[in-house]
């Protein structure tokens, strides 16, 4: 399967393998081994990894389609909320946004194409309709849009961080105020393609937090972004000394997450507002927590009821 796309205007100017990863959701060693094996390349000239793309730039991306059978269908990922323009839906945890290389699971837009849902034709190939995502590992209210006014508006209103997007996360130990603002730029972690940290040369971060419950091992925050940087919340809550529970990417103690039964990080997209792009009326839409998360609270509230009262 062969795409051609320009240069976007972000890129102009980077590393060929730095871009190639993130117009595709790779990690940047994918990108370059992609760039290495001809299967993305630069049209009209040679141009190596660490190589500049220019403004005039057209990427060809030739990648064969690694999957043995068809997308499996994301089952369990219910639509609360849709009309001509968007739909949302709650996306369950190991669902990816999208396709890419290396990942033969479900995702967001595939089951939504696959349950005959017409989605806007603009945007990357294989992206189209997606103006935000969530990591696989996170779960939650994800928005696609259906028209091509939609995208182009809701594509604005994430840009100029005009959405609302409502986390909740729980987080390791006791956080010592009941609300705050964490702002510190975030970039890519020399250490690791996959890991994200502060770094002065990192692009702005801001994300606000509250307290809504304290467990005394943990603590239940509501989170809003300000700015939408990968892995923004764990990475932020992490340099803080309260990585999100079951985070072991971001230095979570694998012990509690074993006794709270989970196998991921914390984290779950719980409300989305915005103004709707056609009709201009302010839109919520809200989630409720799946079962995994959902359990983890259990058990720490009845470790709370059976601890001593002081």
């Amino acid at each position: 399967m062969s795409h051609l796309l320009p240069v976007p205007d972000a890129m102009i100017g980077q590393r060929f393998d730095m871009a190639v990863s993130k117009m595709m959701g790779l990690s940047r060693s994918k990108a370059a081994r992609l760039i290495e094996t001809g299967q993305v390349r630069v049209l009209g000239r040679i141009l190596d990894k660490s190589g500049t793309l220019l403004a005039e730039d057209m990427v060809e991306f030739d990648l064969a389609d690694e999957r043995k059978g068809p997308e499996p269908l994301a089952e369990g990922m219910p639509v609360v909320y849709e009309d001509e323009d968007l739909v949302v839906v709650d996306k369950p945890v190991g669902v990816a946004a999208h396709a890419s290389v290396g990942w033969a699971g479900p995702t967001v837009l595939g089951s939504l194409l696959r349950r005959g849902v017409s989605i806007s034709s603009l945007g990357a190939a294989g992206r189209q309709g997606i103006v935000s995502r969530l990591d696989v590992g996170t779960s939650g209210l994800m928005l696609v849009c259906k028209s091509d006014l939609a995208y182009k508006e809701m594509r604005r209103q994430f840009s100029e961080h005009e959405v609302i997007k409502i986390y909740h996360a729980l987080v390791q130990g006791n956080l010592t105020e009941d609300k705050a603002t964490i702002e510190a730029p975030i970039g890519r972690a020399k250490v690791s393609d996959f890991r994200f940290t502060i770094t002065p040369a990192g692009k702005e971060a801001i994300t606000h937090w509250d307290v809504v419950h304290r467990y005394g091992s943990a603590t239940l925050t509501s989170v809003r972004l300000e700015t939408g940087r990968t892995h923004q919340i764990r990475v932020h809550f992490s340099s803080i000394g309260h990585p999100l529970v079951g985070d072991h990417m971001y230095g979570a103690n694998p012990v509690l997450a074993e006794q709270l039964g989970l196998t991921r990080q914390w984290l779950h997209a719980m409300r989305l507002e915005f103004r709707h792009p056609r009709t201009h009326i302010w839109t919520t839409v809200s989630s409720h927590y799946p079962p995994d998360l959902q359990t983890a609270l259990d058990r720490l509230d009845l470790e709370e009821r059976s601890r001593p009262q002081a």
